[in-house]
């Protein structure tokens, strides 16, 4: 296991996490990460889904897939043989992790297995929903396959989404304590995860790092990479739904304008919409390994309503001291100092 050479630190839902080319990482995910590395060939018309940890992730996937989609599917329930999928499963059942994917991979140079693999977890259920491929992930930019960051060969485009860290540290704070019971912890202390969550020392941090590697390639390749906050999307729904159907080359149409598609996938794709539908069930994740078996008791399950909360801007001040906002505002400013980009 690569795993065995690395730094490593406590992990909030797992035993430990190792330092992986700048970045932290749980265990199970680092050979799949590899496995990804070398096997993953983009598609032109490939769409990827980046983001940090509890950043807006499940929204996104939702207004994306929603974009894509809205050819097919009805957005009430008035026709059950065209019923929406976001009706009735989680924006997190209709397109795949990667990470997860090819945590799957027994064997990194198995190049079959990899693609065998992507091919069904772009299919979850057989339906064929994509017009094109589209796919999550929290790896920051430098640890993407070159397939999708070649500049001279890879046309597939990346949307990524980003938070005030403040409220990411809060939302990832709640979403980890949804968790560690499963794991049978006890919940994590907020002051614990703040100090981890100051020194980077969290799964796919540090924060920053990861926020700047997409950001500068917003800047660079502004048609490969669309840059999101999630406090301007929640202020502005309808504008930022119209950029990113554009940037995904799916423009509204003046026809669909006039029809109300924009305020159908809007109200379709809402907080209170996604969280009144993903009350009860479960999505199954990868977490960690033991052994190469992959048995279930290797997956960690992850209640539907486990990825929704409040998702409200500013919910921080409900929990932060003036004191731990002060240090967080403090290292956000020093890391992003000169790169233009503010949060």
């Amino acid at each position: 296991m690569i795993s065995s050479s690395l730094p490593r630190e406590d992990g909030c839902i797992v035993d430990h996490i190792y330092k992986y080319q700048g970045f932290w990482y749980m265990e199970g995910y680092l050979d799949g990460l590899l496995a990804f590395q070398k096997q993953f060939k983009a598609n032109d018309t490939d769409i990827l889904l980046a983001s940090t940890p509890k950043s807006g992730t499940t929204w996104l996937i939702a207004l994306a897939f929603a974009i894509i989609n809205r050819q097919r599917y009805c957005f009430t329930t008035s026709e059950d043989n065209q019923k929406h999928p976001l009706l009735t499963k989680s924006p997190h059942e209709l397109v795949p992790v990667l990470e997860d994917v090819y945590a799957l991979v027994k064997d990194d140079h198995d190049q079959c297995q990899g693609t065998d693999l992507v091919t069904t977890a772009s299919n979850p259920d057989g339906k064929d929903h994509f017009e094109r491929r589209m796919f999550v992930t929290h790896l920051p930019y430098t640890a993407l396959p070159e397939s999708i960051k070649d500049v001279e060969s890879s046309k597939c485009k990346i949307i990524y989404v980003c938070r005030d860290p403040k409220d990411n540290l809060i939302s990832l704070w709640h979403f980890i304590n949804r968790l560690r019971p499963n794991r049978n912890l006890e919940p994590i202390s907020l002051e614990v995860l703040f100090e981890r969550y100051c020194k980077g020392i969290v799964t796919y941090g540090p924060i920053w790092d990861h926020v700047l590697g997409y950001w500068k390639q917003s800047l660079e390749r502004p048609e490969k990479v669309c840059f999101m906050k999630y406090e301007e999307m929640k202020r502005e729904p309808k504008f930022h739904l119209r950029k990113l159907a554009e940037f995904m080359g799916h423009p509204f149409s003046m026809e669909e304008e006039k029809r109300g598609v924009v305020d159908d996938i809007v109200r379709l794709c809402s907080f209170d919409n996604l969280n009144e539908l993903n009350k009860q069930g479960e999505v199954v994740r990868l977490l960690s390994f033991e052994n190469m078996n992959k048995t279930r008791k290797n997956l960690l399950s992850i209640n539907k309503n486990s990825w929704f909360r409040r998702g409200q801007v500013g919910d921080y001040a409900n929990y932060l001291t003036p004191e731990m906002i002060e240090c967080l505002d403090k290292i956000t400013e020093e890391k992003l100092h000169g790169s233009g980009l503010q949060l």
